[in-house]
Order: structure tokens, then sequence, then C-alpha cells
């Protein structure tokens, strides 16, 4: 095995692990966190999504977040070529509408939600779209770690079945 092949293996593997965690935490925000601050006071819900919102804000999400697109579009150019590129390409694609769905949609939401106003107005605003947003980019992200790991073992089969 030569150091390139060695080299892309390793960015295919990490793209893959940080793409499932990052569907992972919209996965677990749609099951379980948002249905159960949905069962919250206005108030309450509006201050555990601020902090939630504040306190997601660090390098470890954000290595993630950026790097699983990052480490894609890096893997869809190594796979240039290769068999498995159409499966690296198609999870980049969606990889790509999740992070355009997020930052188009739910961090608008978030950033609405941190000016003041009554509670029950802004969770008003915020609960459904960000909650159907959500659902939205955790099936997208779900949908490329399966492609990804369609990928990983198509890569070593050498084949596109």
């Amino acid at each position: 095995m030569t150091q390139s092949s060695r080299s892309s293996r390793l960015v295919l593997g990490t793209a893959t692990v940080a793409t499932g965690l990052i569907a992972g935490a919209f996965y677990i925000f749609a099951c379980a966190v948002m249905p159960a601050l949905a069962r919250s006071d206005d108030r309450v819900y509006v201050e555990v999504m601020r902090d939630i919102n504040e306190v997601i804000q660090n390098p470890v999400f954000f290595l993630s977040f950026l790097g699983a697109p990052a480490l894609t579009a890096v893997a869809a150019w190594q796979a240039r070529g290769r068999d498995h590129r159409g499966w690296v390409w198609a999870a980049l694609a969606a990889s790509a509408l999740a992070f355009l769905v997020t930052v188009v949609f739910n961090v608008p939401l978030n950033d609405a939600l941190t000016r003041d106003g009554d509670p029950g107005a802004l969770r008003e605003e915020f609960e459904d779209p960000w909650v159907a947003w959500n659902v939205v980019r955790a099936v997208l992200l779900t949908v490329a770690t399966g492609l990804l790991v369609k990928a990983t073992g198509s890569r070593a089969a050498g084949s596109t079945r």
C-alpha cells in the first residue's frame, strides 16, 4: 500500500467518523433534546436554547462540524478516477446541503432567539421551523454518513457494488 493510498484511506475514514458525529448530534436534538424542551415553559425553553447555542460554539464541535465537509471534500478529490468516487461525491453533496441548511435556516433562527422580547413570542417564531430544519440536516448527514460508509466498503472491495 502506498503512502498516498494510506493517506486517502485515513481521510475517507476520518470524514466518515466526523460526519457520523455531527449527524448524531443533530439526531439527538431531534429525538431527545427538542422533545424534552417542548415540555418546558416558554421562559425555560428560550433560556436553555440560548445556553445550548452559546456552549455549542466550542473548538470540539467546530472541529467536527467544519471538519466533516472539509474532509469529505478532500476525500472526493482523492477519489477522482477511482471506483468509489460517486459515493464520496454524493456524500459531499449531502454534507454541503446540510451545511447550507444550518447556515441559511438554523443559525439565523438561533440568532433571532437572542433578541429581547416575550419568551412566548420568541419561542413561537423559533421552535417549529428550527425543529423542522434540524430534521432535514440530520437526515442529510445520516445519508452522507451512509454514503461514506458505502465508499469505504467499495474502496476496500475495489468496486462500486
